[in-house]
């Protein structure tokens, strides 16, 4: 008995942490609805992208003042258990969100800074970047996060078109990085937002919406 009221009591305080957040999240009430998949690129779009610089998987790097791009994606859950993966908690140190209108992403934060929202053609959600990954540095990839082993495996790898909504804080994504340069991919994209912040040539922070990771 005393176990079920332990149990009822961790899971009214969970519910109380996502709501006051302002997120609807289908993870925490464990709801989880068949996703629209992605409508197809624009293929004006992919066209574009022949004369730009490429990453190693052969995708475009964009200039921050590109809005719609054509990126590769993956997908990561918390469920694989990585070692060294804090549970359910993101990079910004915050809870990975999946909610009907919200939803966590990971990326290089040199390519995409903390914060970066974004969405996906074809899907009504907005992404938030608020992870990263050694997988991701030194790529335009995004990881898409999934609450389950099966959505996980069920998205793939997949070539969508995107278009970025608001730009995150390199500056805040530079004083987290900053502590955790003793891995090589913290390292790195810490050095290169240093060097783009540096130039000035930047996408700056559109409304502090730093209080929502």
């Amino acid at each position: 008995m005393s176990s079920l009221l332990v149990k009822s009591g961790l899971s009214l305080v969970a519910g109380f942490a996502m709501s006051s957040c302002g997120v609807q999240d289908d993870y925490a009430s464990g709801g989880y609805g068949k996703d629209p998949q992605p409508a197809e690129p624009s293929p004006a779009l992919i066209a574009k992208t022949v004369t730009y610089k490429k990453d190693k998987h052969g995708m475009a790097s964009y200039k921050d003042s590109d809005r719609k791009r054509y990126v590769r994606t993956t997908s990561f859950s918390h469920m694989e258990k990585e070692p060294g993966a804090p549970g359910r908690k993101n990079a910004a140190g915050t809870i990975l969100k999946y909610g009907k209108n919200i939803r966590s992403a990971a990326a290089d934060w040199s390519v995409y800074p903390l914060g970066t929202k974004f969405k996906i053609k074809g899907q009504p959600y907005t992404y938030v970047v608020d992870d990263y990954g050694s997988a991701l540095a030194n790529t335009n990839t995004i990881d898409i996060f999934k609450p389950t082993l099966k959505g996980m495996r069920d998205w793939g790898t997949r070539n969508v078109e995107i278009t970025v909504v608001q730009w995150g804080c390199y500056e805040r994504s530079r004083r987290l990085l900053k502590g955790r340069r003793g891995y090589w991919h913290c390292r790195d994209m810490y050095n290169k937002i240093v060097k783009k912040v540096r130039s000035g040539n930047y996408a700056k922070l559109e409304n502090d919406n730093m209080d929502a990771l």
